[in-house]
């Protein structure tokens, strides 16, 4: 053993490499590009989520906005912070219930539009007990039925359709 060099691996990773740290090479094409953004993954929290103490999550359950892409089973991503705007989808807590509608208000007047034919428009008079809960701002659409999670769901039922708001 006297007398015997002891070499460690050329490669030590990405980060550590250098030209220098190989004395010979056989490379027979380009390094790898994506081994230089390894340690950093996708956060979709981070890409989805403005206002992380202001969002939650629903399960939609019912086909009243499947025109506007909202199918039964996906996961809304709802913010309170957002005001509710003409044009944009809400979930609106309506007479102690809970809809989600798409947000139409002319000049004196507010009504919460369902996307689907099937369902009529809900005209808010002064009568009506209404409070727009918050912003409906992405859509998950889940294709694995596996990916369903059935605790820590409350449910709430609405004309028709229930939403669970996933904690």
């Amino acid at each position: 053993m006297e007398g015997e060099v002891m070499h460690r691996a050329a490669y030590n990773g990405s980060k550590n490499f250098t030209q220098q740290d190989v004395p010979t090479a056989n490379a027979s094409g380009f390094g790898a590009a994506a081994d230089d953004y390894m340690e950093r993954g996708i956060d979709l929290n981070e890409q989805l989520i403005l206002n992380k103490p202001a969002t939650f999550f629903f399960r939609m359950n019912g086909d009243a906005m499947s025109g506007a892409g909202i199918n039964s089973g996906d996961v809304l991503i709802v913010d309170r912070s957002i005001k509710a705007a003409n044009g944009k989808i809400v979930v609106a807590a309506i007479n102690g219930d809970l809809v989600v509608r798409r947000y139409q208000q002319t000049f004196n007047h507010l009504t919460l539009v369902a996307e689907n034919s099937r369902y009529t428009s809900i005209e808010l008079t002064e009568f009506t007990e209404y409070n727009a809960w918050g912003v409906v701002t992405c859509v998950i659409h889940v294709f694995e039925q596996s990916l369903f999670v059935q605790t820590n769901l409350s449910k709430r039922k609405s004309k028709g359709e229930d939403y669970r708001i996933l904690y």
